[in-house]
Formats: structure tokens, C-alpha cells, sequence
């Protein structure tokens, strides 16, 4: 038994998804179980519950960890017998840095050491910048054509969310990847400007990136889940990629064995959210 956690997310539906497609039993853990819709044979139950009893394998993602508290998830995962966590971390995590040099980082870092401390075996799966972050574009482009943000020229590689899904049911399927902290991007380094070009050009109308002050742009950021802190990391990170390509990794496709979606084929995939 594999149990997935925010198995209705981005990601986690991809995992639980890929899982289901290779025969293996699957428990999606979701805060609403009876509304949630998974393939055939999923088990769903409710985060809260946390049912990790009969599972070998655990999906975990950090949102669920920093709402129920890692030290009581943690524990509750040992004594229930689970050998094996792949969680869901990020490529802000520096190896040779410490302390890390900016929020995402450290508390993701602080929740890899914790599993590692654990015992168990684990994977820290590393994602870049999701595609799916432009999304929030969503709303600027029901209305117009313009997407308002600030570093027009900063570079991204961003990963489709299937393909850190896939990534992940490996790590929790086979023995590859224990140990391990994959890197992942998606197959191109691209502008924000660019991203929005191809998001013009997948739906069929001209999208173009504005841009705007950092501080305008922060000002939208904060609210929500993201705090001031983080927002200020995030555009400090966007200022250093300005005019600086990203480095592509090769570890999607050398996991799953295809290469990385496009940016355009996650476009095609969300072509709906943006009119």
C-alpha cells in the first residue's frame, strides 16, 4: 500500500495517477474524501485521519507536514510500519549551504533533514519552477491580453506537473532513486516574456508580458499563503535570473525514460484556465 498525501493537488494527482496505472494499491489522502474524484481502485480518505496503517510508501507533501507538524507525522510514520518516504522538496534546497540563504530553502531543508533523521529510507525530489505557478496569470488574461509582473527577462525551466508525478511514482515504486535528490526542470529555459508569448500563441490570440516595479508586483504577491518573506525571496530570485538562462537537468528523462513536457504541451493541457 502506497498512501499519497494532497493527492488532489498539482503534483499529488499526477503520483496518484501513475501509481493507479502501474497496478499498485494507492490510498489518496484528501481533506474531502466524498467530493474527490481518483482512478478506479483508489482508496481515499481523509488527510486529518492520516491512515497509514498496511502502507510500505509514503507520498508527502510539505503543505501537509507544516499543517498537521512534521515531529507528529513523522512519528505516526515510523510506527505504523512505513519504510519508504519520497517527499516533494524543492531546488531552492543548497547541499553546500548552510544555514540556506533564503526561507523556501531552509524550510524545506529543515523538513529533509527531519525525515532523514527518521530512519526510513527517502527521496527529497527537487523541483524548479512549477508551470503550473502560471496559473495565477489566469484572471490578468480573462481580461485582457497582458500579464503584469515584474523581471520580464528572468529565466525559468519550468516542469510540468505530470512529469514530477512520474518522477516521484518511481521513487516510491522502485529502489532507483532511495537516497537520492533528483534536480528537476521542465526542457527549456524561458523569459517570463516568453511564457507569455507561448501562452498567447497555444490559445491563439497575442499575449504580452508587462513589466512592472518589484514593489507593485510584491504588493499582488503578499496575501494568501505567501508571506511577506517569502515574496521578497521569490523577487530576489527572479532578479538573479534576469538575463541568465537556467540550466536544464536531464534527470526527468533519464527517470522515466521520455523527456520533459514542454511549456507549450502544459499550455495545451490548461489551455481552458486562460479564457
Amino acid at each position: 500500500m502506497i498512501v499519497v498525501t494532497g493527492a488532489t493537488g498539482n503534483v499529488g494527482a499526477y503520483v496518484v495517477k501513475e501509481l493507479a496505472e502501474a497496478g499498485a494499491e494507492v490510498r489518496a489522502l484528501t481533506r474531502d474524501p466524498g467530493t474527490a474524484r481518483f482512478p478506479d481502485g483508489v482508496h481515499a480518505a481523509r488527510t486529518e485521519d492520516l491512515p497509514l496503517d498496511g502502507a510500505t510508501a509514503l507520498f508527502l507533501n510539505p503543505a501537509v507536514v507544516w499543517q498537521m507538524g512534521a515531529e507528529k507525522l513523522l512519528e505516526r510514520t515510523k510506527e505504523s510500519g512505513v519504510r519508504r518516504i519520497v517527499m516533494l522538496s524543492s531546488s531552492s534546497v543548497l547541499d553546500d549551504t548552510d544555514p540556506q540563504d533564503n526561507p523556501i530553502g531552509a524550510l524545506h531543508r529543515e523538513l529533509e533533514e527531519q525525515i532523514r533523521q527518521t530512519g526510513l529510507e527517502w527521496t527529497h525530489i527537487r523541483p524548479g519552477a512549477f508551470a503550473v505557478n502560471a496559473l495565477g496569470w489566469a484572471d490578468q488574461l480573462k481580461a485582457g491580453d497582458v500579464v503584469y509582473g515584474a523581471h520580464a527577462r528572468a529565466h525559468m525551466a519550468p516542469i510540468h506537473e505530470a512529469d514530477m508525478g512520474a518522477v516521484a511514482a518511481r521513487a516510491l515504486l522502485t529502489d532507483d532513486l532511495v537516497g537520492r535528490t533528483p534536480e528537476l526542470t521542465g526542457p527549456e529555459s524561458l523569459t517570463f516574456a516568453d511564457q507569455a508569448r507561448i501562452i498567447g500563441e497555444v490559445i491563439g490570440r497575442p499575449v504580452r508580458y508587462e513589466e512592472v516595479p518589484p514593489e507593485v508586483a510584491r504588493e499582488k504577491m503578499v496575501g494568501g499563503f505567501m508571506t511577506p518573506e517569502v515574496a521578497d525571496s521569490l523577487l530576489r530570485v527572479f532578479e538573479g535570473c534576469v538575463d541568465r538562462p537556467q540550466p536544464i537537468s536531464p534527470e526527468v528523462e533519464r527517470i522515466t525514460g521520455r523527456p520533459a513536457r514542454t511549456f507549450a504541451e502544459w499550455v495545451s493541457d490548461h489551455a481552458g484556465a486562460f479564457s
